[in-house]
């Protein structure tokens, strides 16, 4: 049984769309979510179609999306739903397939998590908070192979943007160059550099003698001059840099 974790009240619950074509694994996902007092199950979806209706309609803070659904799968539904400026969800892949293919889709599709239907309980509701604060949830037996993939990809140079550049984040594309909205200082360049190695805030602080409130100034620096949706994507763009 899930231990309840205390929230502030004053912090509004963590609005969240459950996507997936098993009624019995919505209704388990909902018993487990709703356990939690700073979260709240919103809606449900059980096709990809009615995800991108339910998002639109609802606008949650999560969405958890499975792949293999019918009409459209839900790497489609991530795509369309990242597109669409009025929605802010982040989204969670969740599967039953550890495939390399769904992994690596997801993350261009603009996915920010990528979880495995076997996972516990606890991971479900840890990776619905990391995506609601702005960070990117991993299942820990694919992260390595993410950095594997990223790592012994050739590097492209960065190259500056353009001032109206935006700086909300695109979809990861693995094939294209990094853009900076501005060059990072050497203090965000080592810190993305420890973002790579899947430190955490505390671990980053404590390497750099900082305090955790000014790496979290450094890590949001960083997301915005990367132009990365969170944590996952800074990563991934960290690799494709040669920074890591």
């Amino acid at each position: 049984m899930t231990t309840p974790t205390p929230a502030p009240a004053s912090t509004p619950p963590i609005r969240v769309l459950l996507v997936d074509d098993h009624a019995m694994l919505r209704a388990g996902f909902r018993t487990i979510l709703d356990t939690q007092p700073d979260i709240t199950v919103v809606g449900e979806a059980a096709t990809g179609a009615s995800a991108l209706a339910q998002a639109s309609a609802l606008l949650p803070d999560v969405i958890t999306m499975d792949v293999q659904m019918p009409d459209m799968d839900g790497i489609e539904a991530t795509r369309r739903i990242v597109a669409d400026p009025a929605i802010a969800a982040a989204i969670a892949i969740v599967t039953t397939f550890d495939r390399d293919d769904y992994l690596y889709q997801a993350l261009d599709a603009g996915a920010s998590g990528f979880l495995l239907k076997n996972a516990g309980a606890e991971d479900l509701i840890a990776a619905v908070r990391a995506l609601a604060a702005g960070d990117g949830m991993l299942a820990p037996e694919v992260t390595r192979r993410v950095l594997a993939r990223f790592a012994h990809t050739p590097a492209p140079a960065a190259t500056p943007a353009s001032a109206s550049a935006p700086a909300s984040g695109p979809v990861v594309d693995s094939s294209a160059p990094v853009t900076l909205v501005d060059p990072l200082t050497d203090r965000e360049a080592e810190v993305l550099v420890l973002l790579a190695d899947a430190r955490s805030n505390a671990e980053i602080a404590s390497a750099l003698f900082i305090g955790e409130a000014t790496v979290k100034t450094h890590v949001s620096r960083v997301l915005q001059k990367l132009g990365a949706r969170d944590r996952v994507q800074a990563v991934v763009l960290a690799h494709r840099m040669g920074l890591a």
